[in-house]
C-alpha cells in the first residue's frame, strides 16, 4: 500500500498523498517542510549579509523596463531612479578593503501632484531585496513638539526589516511631501518653525550618515526606554515633493519676462509649459530648503506634467491600469465588462478639466461605475458595456462637479 516516505502513514490516514519519482509525501509533511524552509530563510536573513550576486541584481535598463510596465512616461525620472538603486546595490556589495569608497547618492524628485512620484517609489519596492519604507514628511516636527520625531523614519524601517538592524541599515527610505517642511519665510518670527526648518536640520544627520538612537517600537524617547543605535551610512534616501509654485522661481531665474529687442532670442529655447525640466538646486533654496539639505540630496530630477495622451495611456495601458482593475472586479462576479473607446476620451477630458492629474482618473471612474458595481452583482447579467451616454449620465447627475478645481 502507498504510504508517506517521511511519516509512514498510508493513503487512508492522510487527506492528500502526493506521489514523486521514487516515493510519496503527505499534505501534513509538505506543510511542515514549507514551515522549515521559511524558518531557515529567516535565519539566513538575520545574518544581515548582502550579496548582489545572490540577490539577482538587475541592471538599470532591466529596472526601467519593469517600471515601464506600471508607469507611463517619465523616462528621465525612471532612468535616474534605476541607476540610483543599481548603484546602491553595488555600493552594498563593495569590499571594505577597497581604497575607493563609493558614497551614496540621495535623490530628490520634483513633480506636480498626480504625476507619479509615490507610484514610482511603490513600484520600485516590488523589485527590491532590501527593506523599503515610505514615510510622510508632513507629520514630522522637532523633538519635544506634537507630531512625530525625525527618528520615527528609522523606526518604520526597522519594523519593515522585522527589527533586523543589520538588514535595516542597508535599506531604502522614500520621504514623501518633502516640500511641506520648507522654511516658512526668511524673516525671523516670534513663533518657532517646528515643522519647517527645524525638521530639515534634524534630517541632516540621517541623510549624511551617522549613528542615530532610535526607539524600536516608535513613539517618543524617554530615559527608561531601550534604544537601538542605527547607522544610516548605507541607507539610501529618496525624497519627493510637488513644490507647488516653484515654477515661478524657475521662471524668475530664467528671466522669461525679458523686455527689449532681444526678448524672443533669449526666451525661444525655454519651454514655458514645463518649466520643471529646468529645475536647479538654487530653485529649491529659494523655495525654502536650506543649503545643507540640498547638498545632501545631490541627484535632482523632475517629473513631467501629464498631457492628454499620457492620461489616455494611464487609463488602459499599464499592467494594473484603472480599467483593468474594474474588469477584474466584475470578472470575479462572472460579468464580462467592456468600455467603449469614446468613454476613455470623455474620462480623460474630464480629468484635464478637473486638474487632478492621474488621481482624477480614478475619482471619475469611480463616480461612473459606482451604480453598476452596486446593482450588477445582484442581477443575472453576464455582460455589461460602459457607453458614452452611460458615463455622461452618471457623471453629470452626481456630485462629481465638486471635484472641479477653480
Amino acid at each position: 500500500m502507498d504510504k508517506c516516505s517521511f511519516c509512514g502513514r498510508n493513503r487512508k490516514e492522510v487527506d492528500i498523498l502526493i506521489s514523486g519519482i521514487s516515493g510519496f509525501i503527505c499534505n501534513e509533511c509538505a506543510e511542515q517542510a514549507h514551515e522549515i524552509v521559511n524558518e531557515e530563510r529567516k535565519e539566513a536573513d538575520k545574518a544581515g549579509d548582502f550579496n548582489p550576486e545572490k540577490s539577482k541584481l538587475l541592471k538599470p535598463r532591466e529596472i526601467k523596463d519593469f517600471l515601464d510596465q506600471y508607469i507611463i512616461g517619465q523616462d528621465d525620472a525612471k532612468k535616474i531612479l534605476s541607476v540610483a538603486v543599481y548603484n546602491h546595490y553595488k555600493r552594498l556589495g563593495q569590499k571594505v578593503s577597497d581604497d575607493i569608497e563609493i558614497e551614496k547618492s540621495n535623490i530628490i524628485l520634483v513633480g506636480e501632484t498626480g504625476t507619479g512620484k509615490t507610484l514610482l517609489a511603490r513600484t520600485i519596492a516590488k523589485l527590491l531585496h532590501v527593506p523599503f519604507t515610505i514615510v510622510d514628511a508632513t507629520v514630522l516636527t522637532e523633538a519635544g513638539y506634537v507630531g512625530e520625531d525625525i527618528e520615527s523614519i528609522l523606526s518604520r524601517l526597522l519594523q519593515v526589516a522585522d527589527y533586523n538592524k543589520p538588514l535595516a541599515e542597508k535599506g531604502i527610505v522614500f520621504i514623501d511631501e518633502i516640500d511641506k517642511i520648507a522654511r516658512k519665510g526668511d524673516n525671523p518670527s516670534i513663533t518657532r518653525d517646528v515643522s519647517g526648518e527645524g525638521v530639515q536640520q534634524g534630517l541632516l544627520k540621517l541623510l549624511e550618515g551617522s549613528i542615530v538612537n532610535v526607539p524600536p517600537k516608535g513613539g517618543r524617547k524617554h530615559p527608561e526606554q531601550p534604544m537601538v543605535a542605527v547607522d544610516t551610512k548605507n541607507i539610501l534616501f529618496i525624497c519627493g515633493g510637488a513644490f507647488d509654485g516653484i515654477d515661478k522661481k524657475i521662471a524668475k531665474r530664467l528671466n522669461t519676462q525679458i523686455v527689449g529687442f532681444d526678448r524672443q532670442i533669449k526666451t525661444q529655447t525655454v519651454e514655458k509649459d514645463n518649466l520643471l525640466q529646468y529645475i536647479a538646486p538654487q530653485d529649491l533654496k529659494s523655495f525654502g530648503l536650506i543649503p545643507e539639505i540640498i547638498g545632501r540630496l545631490p541627484v535632482l530630477t523632475y517629473l513631467n506634467p501629464l498631457d492628454k495622451h499620457a492620461l489616455r495611456q494611464i487609463l488602459t495601458d499599464p499592467k494594473n491600469s484603472i480599467t483593468k482593475q474594474y474588469i477584474k472586479l466584475f470578472e470575479m462576479d462572472g460579468i464580462e465588462l467592456t468600455f467603449d473607446e469614446d468613454v476613455y476620451e470623455y474620462i480623460v477630458d474630464k480629468a484635464i478639466e478637473f486638474k487632478l492629474g492621474a488621481r482624477g482618473l480614478r475619482s471619475i471612474c469611480e463616480t461612473v461605475m459606482i451604480d453598476a458595481m452596486f446593482n450588477l452583482p445582484s442581477q443575472r447579467k453576464k455582460k455589461f458595456s460602459v457607453t458614452l451616454d452611460f458615463a455622461k449620465e452618471k457623471l453629470e447627475h452626481t456630485d462629481a462637479l465638486k471635484l472641479r478645481v477653480a
